[in-house]
């Protein structure tokens, strides 16, 4: 099965005009072979963005799904320039996770459109190099995935005398409960999940976070007690006899 950026680069050579829809994990809108919407489960919907802070409640959202996305502008709601900021927030993080998958079965339905409508138009080799650059800022970070999915478990005790910290690490900080992971503070946070994820690494490599090697580290030794005890060897008479006499001489 080809990979996912090399389905979307046929399509956009063929100028296609539909949803490619990869399995559960989300779905790539097109028009004209450009990219206009991306969504991925992994990543923060495009909703919960608008709703996060509570500049669009829920009655406007449903409104503009049934409406189209134009709504929100034509009502007042947001600027054309808003709905086009969070359309590019959405879709480039949905592209950095949805990119990497390998769907056994992904499926092009023609002429389907998002909700949303066309707010912005993406050539598919610039999300595909625009997701490549964002993993490669990861790696840079901190190496390890081991805390992409896991709770997030600020530290008890600073490192040293003081930190530097962003706005949003401190937000990740702020909001972990040891139990929320870094998709789940996206998404109270209305903030982008491959942002966050970064923040968490970054954290991770400032020994800000809790991770498996400090896990490791705080876990107390276990003593063997099943070792064999060393055997006895008796004292030799003699030896302490002599000893005794040279400690007399020596008074």
């Amino acid at each position: 099965m080809p990979a996912l950026d090399s389905l979307l680069t046929g399509l956009a050579m063929e100028g296609a005009s539909g949803v490619l829809r990869v399995g559960r994990q989300g779905a790539v809108y097109l028009a004209g072979g450009r990219v206009t919407f991306m969504e991925c489960a992994s990543a923060i919907r495009f909703e919960e963005i608008l709703t996060a802070g509570g500049r669009v409640s829920e009655v406007e959202l449903r409104s503009a799904q049934k409406d189209g996305g134009q709504r929100l502008v034509d009502d007042g709601v947001l600027s054309k320039a808003e709905l086009q900021y969070c359309a590019l927030t959405a879709t480039l993080d949905a592209a950095f996770f949805l990119l990497p998958v390998k769907s056994p079965r992904p499926k092009f339905v023609p002429d389907a459109e998002h909700w949303l409508g066309p707010q912005w138009f993406f050539e598919v080799s610039t999300l595909i190099r625009e997701s490549g650059r964002r993993r490669a800022e990861l790696e840079r970070a901190w190496s390890s995935a081991e805390l992409d999915a896991a709770p997030v478990v600020p530290v008890r005790r600073l490192p040293g005398d003081r930190v530097m910290i962003t706005s949003l690490q401190w937000e990740v900080l702020l909001n972990a409960d040891g139990e929320a992971t870094p998709l789940t503070l996206a998404r109270q946070l209305g903030r982008p999940a491959a942002k966050v994820l970064l923040a968490v690494r970054q954290l991770a490599a400032a020994g800000l976070l809790v991770h498996e090697v400090q896990r490791a580290a705080s876990l107390p030794r276990r003593v063997r007690t099943d070792l064999p005890a060393e055997p006895h060897v008796p004292t030799d008479l003699d030896v302490l006899l002599r000893l005794r006499k040279a400690l007399e001489e020596l008074a």
